[in-house]
């Protein structure tokens, strides 16, 4: 008895520091935590709802003329840990409404561990615009801000860090993910029975490499640039070969090859005839230049799209589509902060003539890349938006329900112009101003006879009245006009709220 008495106390002893140690991560856990919601309505008419309304909200825009959302949220920031070796960060949010794609949907649920500057993110999580202004900009052209986050398992490097050795004057951030699309209810409802393609349980991939060159501290001249490339594959597909005449109702499996989907390589379920890459790949080129004034900066970025292996390089000539920005924050003013100017020219798209590669005729074209579409997962969205720059319109604008944007409705083939202000006069109040001209020419396979032409604008304010701190009432008003979209007038109202459940001194 004494023996085993002396086991268990010893045992005890031992398990003491673990056990301090688990409370301890406790205790952080729930240290700095936040919590918020809001409220959001629109009001208006028209043919659609206006453009700014619908896009770049993370798939929470509001596509009806009156519609109303919650949405609450429980985060602690991994940066409450900033001065800690280890970092741990999570979050939660729901949103609920009416009029909007998703009666009810989770929106975000994460949690992050981050050791010195490495970092894995598991889950659903909202992430911010590479290398852009994700108020002002239209958006990225590979991962941008239009789409709901796809759950994943993401390793990265999530800011720039220095490479030893360089005194901060070369610096790298990189990510790594793979995860699952959930937008399979959707996808069924909104081709209900039409016989165009959809898929079911699709798989997704991304990564992206950045450098940086140049040091703030010591010269204002920074050169940033990299590679970011992203894959839809694996699941299971439907009416994939109907353009060929024969529809698979049942669906054919799509294979999931994590390894094809980081190299593109392998074939999809056509690889008996043509020599494509399994998924639907795509990625972008990434270049920005800035300069670091005191108390302002100025810089011009480019970003080029490429579908599959077409115009990764310059095997066509020199790029010709691309979104170039210009960017420039201005010294403190109690009218304008920040100034930003994106001009977007996706009419090249590598040719009109695309041919692949067969055993019968082995030369290979591939042109006419048709942006964002893809003969068997349809197009490069989640839920109904497009997960790139929304001025390539995303399937939900399309009437005849078609997934396959190229069916009915893809106008990728585009021309636009845009301008995004905003300024704070003063600590209660802020303001901002988004204005975007396109003209569309339709697909080469689908072009439209007359030029389609949009124009969509934004103005917003936002209230923070000082005596209820943590409260915010932002007035919206949007407005279309031309023929890509047709006419429309709304104007939205969002009441927002934070606080803290528990914050540290």
């Amino acid at each position: 008895m004494k023996t085993r008495f002396a086991i268990i106390a010893a045992l005890c002893l031992m398990l003491m520091p673990i056990g301090m140690k688990a409370q301890k991560v406790f205790s952080r856990l729930v240290e700095d935590v936040q919590y918020g919601g809001s409220l959001r309505g629109t009001f208006g008419s028209g043919d659609n709802a206006p453009f700014w309304f619908a896009n770049n909200r993370y798939g929470l825009g509001a596509l009806g003329d009156n519609t109303f959302l919650f949405r609450a949220y429980i985060k602690r920031d991994i940066e409450a840990d900033r001065q800690r070796v280890w970092r741990i960060g999570y979050g939660a949010e729901l949103a609920a409404g009416y009029g909007n794609q998703c009666r009810f949907s989770i929106q975000q649920a994460y949690f992050d561990a981050q050791w010195r500057m490495l970092r894995l993110s598991l889950g659903q999580k909202e992430r911010p615009l590479e290398l852009k202004n994700g108020e002002l900009s239209t958006g990225g052209m590979t991962l941008g801000i239009n789409a709901r986050p796809v759950p994943q398992v993401r390793l990265e490097l999530p800011e720039f860090w220095n490479i030893p050795g360089t005194k901060g004057w070369l610096a790298v951030k990189a990510h790594l993910a793979y995860g699952i699309y959930t937008d399979n209810k959707w996808q069924r409802a909104f081709n209900a029975g039409r016989g165009d393609l959809y898929t079911q349980n699709s798989l997704f991939h991304s990564k992206a490499l950045f450098f940086r060159i140049g040091n703030e501290e010591k010269f204002p001249l920074t050169l940033k640039w990299g590679l970011e490339m992203a894959c839809q594959f694996g699941g299971k597909g439907y009416n994939v070969k109907s353009y060929q005449g024969e529809r698979l109702e049942q669906g054919v499996s799509l294979g999931g090859n994590i390894l094809k989907a980081f190299v593109p390589s392998g074939g999809d379920i056509n690889d008996d005839v043509f020599s494509n890459a399994a998924g639907n790949h795509l990625g972008s080129w990434h270049v920005r230049l800035d300069w670091q004034g005191k108390g302002w900066s100025v810089g011009g970025y480019m970003e080029h799209l490429f579908e599959d292996h077409s115009q990764i390089g310059m095997q066509y000539g020199f790029w010709k589509d691309m979104l170039l920005g210009f960017e420039a924050n201005l010294p403190e003013n109690p009218y304008v902060s920040c100034i930003v100017y994106e001009h977007l020219g996706t009419k090249n798209q590598s040719g009109p003539i695309f041919h692949d590669a067969t055993v019968e005729n082995t030369q290979q074209i591939s042109a006419n890349d048709n942006y964002y579409s893809h003969h068997v997962y349809g197009s490069w969205q989640h839920a109904g938006f497009m997960m790139g720059n929304p001025l390539i319109l995303s399937p939900m604008y399309n009437r005849y329900h078609g997934i396959r944007s190229s069916l009915t409705s893809n106008f990728s083939r585009a021309n636009a112009h845009h301008v995004g202000l905003k300024g704070s006069p003063t600590d209660w109040l802020s303001w901002r101003a988004l204005y975007t001209y396109e003209k569309n020419y339709g697909t080469y396979d689908r072009p439209v006879i007359d030029p389609l032409e949009g124009h969509f604008l934004l103005l917003e304010a936002t209230y923070r009245p000082k005596q209820l701190k943590g409260l915010s009432v932002t007035a919206a008003y949007g407005r279309n006009s031309g023929t890509l979209l047709g006419k429309a007038n709304g104007a939205m109202l969002t009441v927002s709220w934070d606080g803290w459940i528990c914050k540290t001194e």
